[in-house]
């Protein structure tokens, strides 16, 4: 149900931030042209675009990640040179980023310090983050090590760090994209009592039914120009979706889908102890997906599909070989380089540092997963040629908006780095693809066009597994669903005969037959799904 955003509580007031003839140009391409934006003290304004239209580039502006090539950014009316997010901070603004900048190898209370000002005692810090993570619905242990987080954890710290800072303006990336619907609506429930406070907002998002209920004001942005405004309360999904890609909305066209074929992946009794003590133990999972059909996982973040995604790909060999098989191998010890000679495809949920290396162009990147399948390797010798053309491929293919095969991974917006990540292994025709959280943070146009390759890739005859907080995501392109709860794996349903209710209470790890003696890490979505 959608409620109507609250007034503004600074309507009269002047802008708290306005930005005047804002431009970024970098040597490839024009990020943003001659922006004008404003934002008033407690008004929550989204800012709507494609992948690539600039959004987060103006962000990292108003925060002094980058400096404007052009024009002026006045803060409470006076004209400021923001030089970095240390000033930004001092000056009162925040920001929660998309692509996460915090330290694996540190704790989430040391990662937390180093944002704050001054020195902290870690213990005081460590008990305000839980304060604050258990009033706002983020649960988060302070003490776990960032690496052995899941993306919806990592998140949580992202925003809980922010909170603790206590802005004036407050910039969110993609904030909902890893969290549960119960999370959100906690979120939803905090940004509405900053802005109740006087807190203004920027709110990036690609999901137009929070927009339309969380927002005040949207500005859209298209080729990094502005292109229009309008009130999201007195809009639908479909008319802001005209306003960001120009056209009507995509659907995707999901038929029935043919007769199973053969088990391409088959988990018989999959157990496995985590290394990491904060982890979760996988316990007796058993699931079959077949050639020709879609099977969704559904789960709260952070209840074992990171240790089962790592399961199935190789990059945690078992201790034996049964409890995986990949297209009729048991393949529980075998590699990852192994695996993909089985016919594995695999799309981690994390585009940077395991999807992609930033650094290197995409043709490199292509290199990573594809040599194999693609001949980009002869020889002992890389055939740079090949993996150029292979990566132009990706490119045209998934529309992929970037400065060609050399552009570094690390320059293209996040949600064009999926698109090409997702495509990299789509068109080396996989016999089983894995994919984790397809269209995390991808724009309304680029999600269709994700949903309907992973659907004609089913129709070709590939298992498809893929691994979803997005329930509405997993209606729209699986055969069957089954849920992920502290390590267990629910049974397999038809997707015809259940329904967002039902997996919702199934992921509070309450379906037939389940252990119900461990908590979960999260609190269940369930009762957001029946408010």
């Amino acid at each position: 149900m959608t409620h109507p955003p609250a007034s503004i509580a600074g309507a009269a007031s002047n802008p708290r931030l306005k930005l005047s003839g804002i431009s970024k140009i970098y040597p490839t391409v024009v990020a943003n042209d001659r922006v004008d934006l404003s934002v008033r003290p407690g008004e929550i304004r989204a800012i709507l675009g494609e992948n690539g239209a600039g959004k987060s580039t103006l962000m990292k502006m108003i925060y002094g990640v980058t400096r404007p090539s052009a024009g002026q950014i006045f803060w409470e009316g006076q004209d400021v040179q923001v030089t970095s997010p240390a000033h930004a901070r001092s000056l009162g603004i925040g920001m929660v980023f998309q692509h996460f900048s915090l330290f694996e190898t540190l704790t989430v209370v040391e990662n937390v310090a180093l944002a704050l000002p001054g020195a902290q005692a870690l213990d005081e810090l460590a008990e305000r983050i839980t304060e604050v993570s258990t009033r706002y619905g983020l649960p988060v242990d302070p003490r776990r090590h960032i690496h052995a987080l899941s993306v919806g954890e990592r998140q949580r710290v992202e925003i809980i760090r922010c909170l603790l800072q206590d802005p004036r303006l407050l910039i969110m990336d993609e904030p909902t994209s890893v969290l549960t619907p119960q999370a959100v609506r906690k979120l939803f429930e905090t940004l509405r009592q900053l802005s109740d406070e006087g807190c203004s907002i920027l709110y990036i998002s690609h999901k137009l039914d929070e927009i339309r209920e969380l927002c005040h004001t949207a500005t859209v942005l298209r080729a990094g120009k502005v292109t229009g405004e309008c009130e999201p309360a007195r809009e639908t999904p479909q008319s802001m979706a005209r306003l960001m890609i120009g056209k009507e909305l995509p659907h995707c066209e999901h038929s029935q889908a043919a007769a199973s074929g053969e088990v391409r992946l088959r988990l018989a009794g999959l157990s496995h102890a985590a290394d990491d003590p904060f982890g979760v133990d996988l316990k007796d999972i058993h699931l079959e997906v077949h050639a020709g059909e879609i099977v969704g996982i559904a789960g709260v973040s952070g209840n074992g599909q990171q240790e089962l995604l790592r399961a199935i790909s190789g990059e945690e060999p078992l201790a034996e070989r049964f409890p995986v098989q990949i297209c009729n191998v048991e393949a529980g010890r075998l590699k990852p380089g192994q695996r993909r000679k089985l016919g594995l495809c695999f799309v981690p949920e994390e585009r940077l540092g395991r999807g992609a290396v930033p650094g290197m162009a995409l043709a490199d990147n292509a290199l990573l997963t594809a040599s194999h399948t693609q001949g980009l390797v002869r020889g002992g010798l890389v055939d740079a040629g090949r993996a150029r053309a292979f990566a132009e491929r990706c490119i045209e293919a998934f529309k992929v908006k970037c400065g060609g095969a050399g552009a570094p991974a690390k320059s293209l917006s996040g949600g064009n780095l999926q698109k090409f990540i997702v495509g990299r292994e789509i068109l080396q025709a996989p016999r089983l693809l894995v994919c984790a959280q397809p269209t995390w943070g991808v724009d309304v146009g680029a999600a269709a066009l994700i949903r309907q390759a992973l659907i004609d890739l089913r129709d070709r005859g590939c298992a498809v597994l893929v691994i979803s907080e997005e329930l509405d995501e997993l209606f729209e392109i699986c055969d069957r669903i089954t849920v992920i709860a502290k390590g267990r794996l629910s049974p397999a349903r038809p997707t015809a005969q259940t329904t967002v209710e039902d997996i919702g209470v199934w992921m509070s790890g309450l379906w037939p037959g389940a252990e119900t003696d461990e908590p979960l890490a999260a609190p269940t979505p369930a009762e957001s799904l029946h408010a």
